[in-house]
């Protein structure tokens, strides 16, 4: 029986048969295989593990625009997968979705043929995916047996090449976890460890899926003392890594927080946080302080690190996301009283703060009223005459009026009457108007 043809193929006036489509590359080359092994195969599960996204046109069901796994045509010549066409029919139409025809007949036809083609096509490129999954696996656990034989720099070409692999395959991600290659790659870090050898070891590990004793193992002093010093002075994509190994360390319900308070760490954070170079490392530097700020001890080291006036001076540059993260940080410092003193004496804290309010989000705009609340209740007379200067009357009447959850509201009805003490209702109302509000 022909097949239904992508337009362009029926213009040509072809029919698509098993014959043509071998011989014309509609199956394309590939693996050999017996028949009655591709018959057992499942359509569907195929289907579904390929994700092919470059399906022949042909295979695809004009209606759902999937691949068809039970092809049958109508008296118009048009094919289309069954369970689609029926429900066509059932909603009332007795027409061929595609050319709209009126049909003389309405039964299906199975399109055997085409089911075949299908069948074969995706057979094929399901066993290459196998072949290849395999090879790579392969080759994932030769890279890793040299890897436990050779030293010096064949050491670390072995960990390139098994990064590599690990990199864009994920079932080699899966072969190099089951056969105890994070036990082998957390071997290799310690103090003697250069960072050759080390960056490309972290590289691989934030690829992976570690389980609660390999995060435990590589909490070790002198793994983390190492993880450190690459995140200070390795090159853009070791110090991302790193961020997301400890990131990735974090998540152990046993995570000791005295391996996050160290200076080291926060001010290689900070240089990845300020770095304008490789903005790409901005945001996993802004995740990992974020995380690790709700600890008090870890809060004044930030402090101490004078990363609060830097924060700031950088916020008005930030796109949303890194923005939101800071704010989040800076809100966690501002609750102990070194981080407050900090905010006070900066003399962009207030003016930066106001700008947020009503002009990203509706989170921002808490995390911003947060900071400046706890700026301001700490000496009404001398930051809320500053706050109110620059705007924050008039940005705080905007969120009252707006539709924003009603605690934001509250606490904005209750930092624009703090700022209200130190003025006269006329003054305070001037003060009040819109256009007033910083831009």
């Amino acid at each position: 029986m022909p097949v239904c043809l992508a337009p362009q193929d029926r213009a040509n006036g072809q029919v698509l048969d098993l014959a043509t489509a071998v011989k014309d590359g509609v199956l394309g080359g590939g693996v050999s295989f017996g028949c009655g092994f591709v018959e057992k195969l499942d359509l569907s599960n195929m289907i579904e593990e390929l994700d092919e996204p470059e399906v022949p046109s042909v295979f695809i069901c004009p209606i759902s625009l999937e691949p068809m796994q039970d092809p049958v045509t109508l008296c118009t010549g048009q094919t289309y997968e069954r369970s689609n066409i029926l429900k066509w029919f059932n909603l009332g139409h007795f027409t061929c979705p595609t050319t709209m025809q009126e049909l003389w007949d309405d039964s299906v036809t199975p399109n055997k043929t085409l089911h075949q083609l299908i069948h074969t096509w995706f057979a094929q490129k399901y066993l290459q995916m196998k072949k290849k999954s395999q090879d790579v696996i392969g080759n994932a656990s030769e890279a890793l047996d040299r890897l436990k034989k050779v030293k010096g720099q064949a050491r670390v070409q072995s960990l390139k090449e098994l990064r590599r692999i690990v990199t864009n395959h994920v079932t080699a991600r899966t072969a190099v976890v089951d056969k105890g290659g994070v036990s082998v790659l957390s071997s290799l870090l310690g103090p003697y460890t250069s960072h050759a050898i080390g960056s490309e070891v972290v590289s691989i590990l934030v690829n992976l899926s570690l389980d609660s004793d390999s995060r435990l193992n590589l909490m070790q002093p002198a793994k983390v003392s190492l993880v450190v010093d690459m995140l200070n002075d390795g090159s853009i994509e070791t110090k991302i890594n790193c961020t997301k190994l400890i990131h990735t360390l974090m998540e152990e319900d046993d995570f000791d927080f005295e391996i996050v308070s160290s200076h080291s760490l926060l001010v290689g954070l900070m240089r990845l946080v300020r770095d304008k170079r490789h903005p790409s490392g901005n945001l996993p530097g802004l995740k990992l302080l974020k995380s690790i700020c709700w600890h008090k001890q870890v809060r004044v080291l930030i402090v101490n690190i004078g990363a609060v006036p830097q924060l700031v001076e950088l916020l008005p540059a930030m796109n949303h996301e890194c923005l939101e993260l800071a704010l989040h940080i800076l809100d966690a410092v501002s609750t102990v009283k070194e981080g407050n003193l900090a905010l006070s004496s900066c003399s962009n804290t207030i003016p930066n703060m106001v700008r947020v309010l009503m002009r990203v989000s509706e989170s921002c705009t808490q995390l911003a009223l947060s900071i400046l609340w706890s700026i301001c209740k700490v000496s009404p007379e001398e930051y809320s005459s500053v706050a109110v200067d620059v705007g924050l009357a008039a940005k705080l009447l905007l969120v009252i009026q707006s539709g924003c959850d009603p605690l934001l509201k509250q606490r904005s009805a209750e930092l624009l009457k703090l700022c209200s003490l130190n003025y006269t209702d006329s003054i305070f109302i001037s003060k009040c108007k819109l256009t007033k509000t910083i831009r």
